[in-house]
């Protein structure tokens, strides 16, 4: 356990942190889910839409060091190239 001030302010500062983290990353997942669901329902356009909702929030988590940033741009090319297969 952490004796001195500093450290215990620091365990204090990491707790709230990783609690924002969390609700940041399920905030994330939650908007890919409603995107692939979208996509497996095989409506282009409900999809086109879930997606545009999707990657301001995914590329604002890459940016606060959420997840890495080549994930999340993966993770983005790879449902955009189902939504365009969905039109062949």
């Amino acid at each position: 356990m952490a004796n001195h001030a500093s450290a215990k302010k620091r365990i204090r500062q990491i707790e709230r942190r990783a609690g924002v983290n969390n609700i940041r990353r399920t905030r994330v997942r939650t908007f890919i889910r409603k995107v692939e669901d979208a996509i497996t329902s095989g409506n282009q356009t409900d999809a086109a839409e879930a997606f545009k909702a999707a990657q301001p929030e995914m590329m604002r988590s890459a940016q606060k060091g959420i997840f890495h940033k080549n994930t999340i741009s993966r993770k983005l090319s790879r449902l955009s190239a189902r939504i365009k297969a969905m039109a062949a």
